[in-house]
């Protein structure tokens, strides 16, 4: 009879005992992790939908370590390594997450379908009402997408890694995949993570840095209405700029024609009236979605996968990219202000940092609470929108120029 051994039963623990000291410490810490982001996505502090299936995969697939046959160590979950047919084929009757990584995450698909999701959810009117304004702040609040690719090169990656890093800057979490999984195919796995995982830090990051920027007297002010109120465009009018926009950007860019099919395709079902399809994309596909990523985001958060120096350069990009685009869309509010003589509540700013619809409510937040009279969520909503379509179209031109180069 063979020797009775208890490692060989709880091989989650002999794995980690039997592993290098560098490999077991950081899968201990990303078990810890995995239990805070579930913690701070109960609490509200992080997205929930995104961090609590993302914490609770990290912490598992960290944990559920087993040995296979020839003394190798790995999980049931998936391996995003793999890249021979046969062996993929194997996989995926094997890893219960695999099926739904490769045909899913690794092609795309998974944003695209978050895109036409959040589709569904914009109003078109508010970019329509002042197109010149919401663009002026999108672009501004684009600041860290530009600013951080030339010290990402600078630091050491290469000009594909550099673009996929600084999307980062976007706050745009499916922009940053399909640019990294088109740019940074060796390193989307890092990038999308540390993406992810910072977005979660906008909703309570972003109002100090707003309040160390803009003093109350400013954050409190009340605009003034317009003499004229605004236009109520009607749904053909919203469904012809949308079809025009999608048609164009496609035209430029045809690298990322999936990307805004995806979300003007979104726009027009909505204002076409079709309830059924609408309320499915926006509500079970998109949550679902969503959801699946928060999923395969906390799984792929291997030790082995993140245990690579370029990481530690990757975390702080990441969080200097955000950072640029925030006092970038700050300083854009600042500008709308004085250019419009004081009628301008520069918190504005921050709503253009595309975190739909995050930063549009975080930045009605702060100014309701130092003036509860103040509505500022409409004109919010329009730098959100149009940050979104910037967003994109700065994917589409990295993903088409940086291979070039």
């Amino acid at each position: 009879m063979e020797k009775f051994d208890l490692s060989n039963i709880f091989q989650g623990i002999s794995t980690m005992l039997q592993s290098d000291p560098a490999i077991m410490y950081s899968r201990i810490g990303l078990i810890l992790l995995g239990i805070l982001l579930v913690y701070l996505g109960r609490k509200g502090v992080l997205e929930p939908l995104v961090m609590i299936p993302m914490g609770l995969g990290m912490a598992a697939v960290n944990a559920g370590v087993l040995i296979f046959p020839g003394g190798i160590h790995g999980n049931l979950f998936l391996d995003p390594m793999v890249t021979d047919t046969d062996q993929l084929m194997n996989i995926l009757q094997i890893d219960f997450l695999q099926p739904i990584y490769t045909f899913t995450f690794s092609n795309g698909l998974i944003a695209c379908l978050i895109f036409m999701g959040i589709g569904t959810m914009l109003d078109i009117n508010f970019v329509l009402a002042k197109p010149l304004q919401s663009m002026f702040l999108a672009l501004c609040a684009e600041l860290g997408t530009f600013a951080v690719l030339p010290i990402a090169y600078s630091m050491g990656l290469s000009p594909s890694d550099s673009a996929s890093i600084a999307m980062v800057g976007g706050a745009d979490g499916p922009m940053v995949l399909f640019t990294s999984l088109n740019l940074s195919k060796e390193i989307f796995v890092p990038i999308t993570v540390v993406a992810y995982l910072y977005l979660g830090l906008t909703y309570g990051g972003y109002p100090y840095l707003v309040r160390a920027m803009v003093p109350k007297r400013l954050r409190a002010i009340k605009m003034k209405p317009a003499k004229k109120p605004s236009r109520q465009y009607s749904p053909a009018t919203k469904i012809s700029f949308a079809v025009v926009m999608c048609v164009i950007l496609c035209l430029l860019f045809p690298v990322a024609a999936p990307l805004f099919f995806s979300l003007f395709i979104g726009v027009v079902i909505k204002e076409s009236g079709l309830k059924h399809v609408n309320d499915f994309i926006s509500g079970p596909m998109l949550y679902g979605s969503t959801f699946f990523l928060g999923i395969l985001l906390g799984v792929l958060c291997d030790a082995h996968t993140l245990l690579d120096p370029t990481v530690l350069k990757l975390l702080v990009l990441g969080i200097l990219a955000l950072l640029i685009s925030g006092i970038g869309g700050i300083l854009g509010g600042y500008i709308m202000y004085f250019f419009k003589r004081g009628n301008f509540n520069p918190v504005i700013g921050i709503a253009a940092v595309s975190c739909v619809p995050t930063t549009a409510k975080v930045a009605q937040k702060i100014v309701s609470h130092d003036n509860p009279s103040s509505m500022i969520l409409p004109d919010a909503l329009g730098a959100n929108i149009m940050g979104v379509i910037t967003s994109a179209i700065i994917a589409a031109i990295y993903v088409t120029v940086i291979p070039m180069l």
